[in-house]
């Protein structure tokens, strides 16, 4: 008898567990406050020697966040990869990791903000001690279920962003983010999909258009008017659409798609705007963001949500 489907039951029944974890200063402790009212369970710098200890006391009732840190004292790459995989491969839990990055320029400022010393750099300048913690994390990082680079979020901007990935905690739909950005100030970290809009005709050129955004309808009506566009939407649609069954199938719970071009205010809004509703209309959950838009506005994600049948 194929008792598949009763384990997947079982499994889906237990409690997620959030390992949570970055670099010192890109938000790890406001995160373990926006879980905490979110009603998990919350242990901060627990040594890693102990994850499984506190695992095997009385069965989990509510979600559990776990707070790692490199200053605890028996902290290693190697262990947190260790301890990763072991949750991973036992049926006994569902782990995910959450990873908050932050860039080199603004931990730097952050650190001279508050004046505080780095804790692996306590007699030397922040930047030995977050270069010396980047080397430890990179093997972490790039094992992170959430990425959330924080460079450019207010700790309200994180709670938003945060709690917009856990409305979709615990469900078996991939939730998907679809960004346009600026090429000139570089592909935004944390993407797994990145397409360049580059070779489409500018609207900056067009003195009317200019001033808009690819929000508005000129400008994607402008855009769309390109010969190659429709081709290229197609493409990346098919691929997309290809793609996030496959990713969810592999487990994965969270995929980022990036659309840059020259400046990130026309081709890669309108771009982004279009791919989005395409995959909210055919049942996914997504959520958009323009990052040279919300620059000036401190805006948030926009959520254009949308649920299979």
């Amino acid at each position: 008898m194929d008792d598949s489907s009763d384990r997947t039951d079982t499994i889906e029944s237990v409690p997620p567990i959030l390992l949570v974890t970055g670099p010192s200063g890109a938000g790890r402790s406001t995160a373990i406050r926006v879980l905490e009212d979110a009603g998990y369970e919350v242990i901060d710098n627990l040594p890693l020697s102990l994850v499984h200890r506190v695992l095997t006391g009385p069965a989990l009732t509510h979600p559990i966040a776990l707070g790692v840190d490199v200053r605890n004292r028996d902290f290693s790459t190697e262990m947190m990869l260790e301890v990763i995989e072991d949750l991973r491969e036992d049926p006994r839990y569902r782990m995910e990791l959450l990873y908050l990055d932050c860039s080199q320029d603004v931990l730097v400022r952050r650190y001279s903000e508050t004046r505080r010393r780095h804790p692996l750099a306590p007699s030397e300048t922040p930047v030995d001690g977050i270069l010396r913690e980047e080397q430890l994390l990179e093997p972490v990082r790039s094992r992170a279920d959430i990425l959330i680079d924080t460079s450019e979020l207010s700790p309200h901007d994180l709670k938003e962003e945060l709690l917009r990935w856990l409305s979709v905690s615990g469900s078996d739909l991939l939730a998907v983010s679809v960004q346009s950005f600026s090429y000139k100030r570089g592909v935004p970290r944390g993407l797994d999909l990145v397409f360049d809009a580059r070779f489409l005709r500018n609207p900056h050129w067009d003195p009317e258009l200019r001033g808009l955004t690819g929000r508005d309808q000129q400008v994607a009506d402008y855009v769309a008017e390109d010969a190659r566009f429709g081709p290229f939407f197609e493409k990346v649609s098919d691929l997309v659409d290809f793609l996030l069954p496959a990713y969810g199938e592999e487990g994965k719970s969270h995929l980022s798609i990036g659309i840059g071009c020259t400046g990130g205010k026309h081709r890669s809004v309108a771009l982004t705007e279009r791919l989005a509703k395409a995959l909210a209309h055919k049942g996914w959950q997504v959520s958009i963001r323009h990052r040279e838009l919300e620059r000036p506005l401190g805006g948030q994600a926009q959520d254009v949500s949308g649920k299979r049948a």
